[in-house]
């Protein structure tokens, strides 16, 4: 049995587009209010991340984009629309503190992943910077090289 599962936590969906896009300088978890039919399209693994993004308003989190696709046993009264936004749940003064580092600093609110954790849905939020077109291939390139230090290392063991 891996870790991830003894500590009660099942992995959802990951964003690993906002890693390429974007420099995540701290994480953050939050809640999501969800109806019944989402949380049954979240645990059969129908999420997508991709194009998500978070705002605040009014001392209140909110993720916009994010798919969840509308549970297939579900009806067509209980099955709202896929990206519909939905609130967050967070302590007020993680917040507050989160909206004067997006209004101060240009900080942007990025979901990473999206996990089970003792049978809840939980959020991670980054808090991001953009990365410039250099900074993007900077990465692809040290990817690459650790890639291939990676294959070196298993291939002279072997």
């Amino acid at each position: 049995m891996s870790e991830k599962v003894k500590s009660g936590i099942k992995p959802v969906a990951s964003n690993k587009k906002a890693y390429h896009e974007y420099f995540i300088d701290e994480v953050f978890e939050a809640g999501i209010m969800l109806t019944g039919p989402e949380i049954k399209s979240i645990r059969a693994g129908q999420v997508n991340l991709k194009e998500s993004f978070c705002r605040i308003r009014n001392s209140e989190i909110f993720v916009d984009n994010m798919h969840i696709s509308p549970y297939a046993f579900g009806n067509r009264e209980n099955s709202p629309d896929p990206t519909r936004e939905r609130k967050l749940l967070m302590h007020k003064l993680e917040i507050i503190k989160l909206g004067r580092k997006v209004d101060e600093r240009g900080f942007s609110l990025v979901p990473t992943k999206l996990y089970l954790k003792n049978g809840r849905a939980k959020l991670e939020i980054g808090l991001a910077r953009g990365k410039k077109l250099y900074d993007k291939r900077e990465t692809l390139k040290q990817q690459q090289s650790e890639r291939e230090a990676q294959r070196a290392i298993r291939d002279h063991r072997s």
